[in-house]
């Protein structure tokens, strides 16, 4: 049954208290996704390679996955991210300049067995990695 011929105003006021149960809104209004992304928000990001490492894959899967750990260069973050096939990692150097993205894990979180990376290099000196595991093109020298 309804409320009543002037019951507008309060229904509206009800309805707007309740968004707030929706995780969406919620992260939506309170730009959660900008604050606690290392790429603030940004689909891509830039930084230098400090070392490369090895992470192991999570069970039941077992294997050492080859990551490198970059710092941004636009808010001096770290993060771990992944060199994706393989011998990618052999055209990856340290104090590089690389491009990360996402590695598109659901919700912006990790994929697969690979532990905590959520990142994965495309770039090394504004040469596409792809580029250079297949040997179209040859990694510039800074």
């Amino acid at each position: 049954m309804g409320k009543g011929e002037f019951a507008a105003a309060s229904l509206q006021k009800k309805r707007k208290k309740w968004q707030w149960k929706k995780e969406k809104y919620k992260k939506r209004m309170l730009k959660t996704k900008k604050k606690y992304n290392l790429l603030e928000g940004a689909p891509q990001g830039k930084g230098i390679v400090i070392e490369k490492r090895g992470v192991e894959a999570k069970q039941p899967n077992s294997g050492i996955r080859k990551c490198v750990r970059v710092q941004l260069i636009k808010n001096r973050r770290q993060l771990t991210a992944l060199a994706p096939r393989d011998g990618a990692i052999k055209y990856i150097d340290e104090h590089d300049e690389v491009i990360v993205e996402g590695i598109g894990g659901a919700q912006g979180g990790p994929k697969g067995d690979l532990w905590g990376v959520k990142f994965r290099v495309t770039h090394v000196n504004n040469q596409a990695l792809e580029m250079l595991r297949s040997g179209r093109k040859e990694k510039v020298k800074r």
